[in-house]
């Protein structure tokens, strides 16, 4: 009997990958040997676009999509195992004033890097839906992105300064893709859980957040591992609960990412994280 293959991997604890992370899912093909020095896990995705660190990897979206422009050796798989509505990850300091989206013009706004995934589709539903034009904002950052590459123009915090911290102290006038329990800190929108329910209404889209990417080695080497791993994810997504909301968090399949697919790369382009529109089925795996 053949040895089954190990796989470095990288995965975060979502509701689509705890059986599989709890060994309800197995495969007599591979193990995926997970990854655990990576908290959040997010902090792994620098290593694996620019080293490929790992066989298997979650990865934003819009980092892959910054990969793939500067080709990097991954492999797209029609796996979502994370997807969220963005509007509750945009605050201000109320204690200075009342904010809404239409005030940031001409403000300071703090987002950990400009290349997020969280920033990208917040900063696309702002201009896209509210009108509001992101080059009259001054993006302070404060990590590089994830791709060497890239050319970031942002101002950048001092290294001993937090996100929250500086916008409790009004060094900056709101922040994206962070979340606070301290009362001083509000939405930009008054109801962010109704506003998202809202745009989801006029878009009929869940913005999808990460996916799971193999390395260019292993996909030309091993297809049959690829479509074992695309297995093992599909299985233990089957068997996560059902959201809160009966809405479908961690689409799989092209047809079923395809919507939301196609608008982050709109946002993703016109914001000049990448040169070109992607067609979604140029950006797959042809394995599964």
């Amino acid at each position: 009997m053949t040895e089954p293959k190990h796989l470095r991997t990288l995965l975060g604890d979502h509701p689509s990958t705890q059986a599989l992370k709890n060994g309800q899912v197995t495969s007599d093909r591979v193990v995926l040997d997970f990854e655990t020095s990576y908290k959040p896990t997010n902090r792994g995705f620098k290593p694996m676009v620019r080293e490929q660190r790992f066989d298997v990897s979650e990865l934003a979206i819009v980092t892959y999509l910054m990969a793939r422009e500067h080709h990097k050796p991954i492999v797209l798989l029609p796996a979502v195992v994370m997807g969220r509505f963005q509007h509750v990850y945009a605050l201000y300091n109320a204690e200075r004033g009342r904010m809404t989206p239409a005030d940031l013009a001409g403000k300071r706004v703090g987002i950990r890097s400009f290349t997020t995934t969280t920033g990208a589709w917040i900063r696309g539903i702002l201009a896209n839906d509210y009108g509001v034009d992101l080059d009259a904002i001054e993006w302070v950052t404060f990590e590089d992105p994830h791709i060497a590459e890239y050319h970031d123009t942002t101002a950048r915090a001092p290294a001993d300064k937090s996100i929250l911290q500086m916008l409790l102290d009004g060094e900056v006038d709101a922040v994206l893709g962070e979340t606070s329990n301290d009362p001083r800190l509000r939405s930009l929108w008054p109801d962010p859980e109704a506003e998202a329910m809202a745009w989801y209404g006029r878009r009929g889209i869940v913005p999808v957040n990460h996916f799971v990417v193999v390395t260019q080695a292993l996909h030309d080497s091993d297809p049959e591992a690829v479509r074992e791993v695309y297995r093992l994810l599909h299985d233990s997504r089957r068997r996560a609960p059902p959201s809160a909301s009966g809405l479908d968090f961690t689409p799989f399949g092209r047809d079923a990412i395809r919507p939301s697919l196609e608008l982050i790369i709109d946002y993703a382009a016109q914001q000049g994280l990448i040169s070109r529109r992607f067609a979604v089925d140029d950006l797959f795996s042809d394995l599964v």
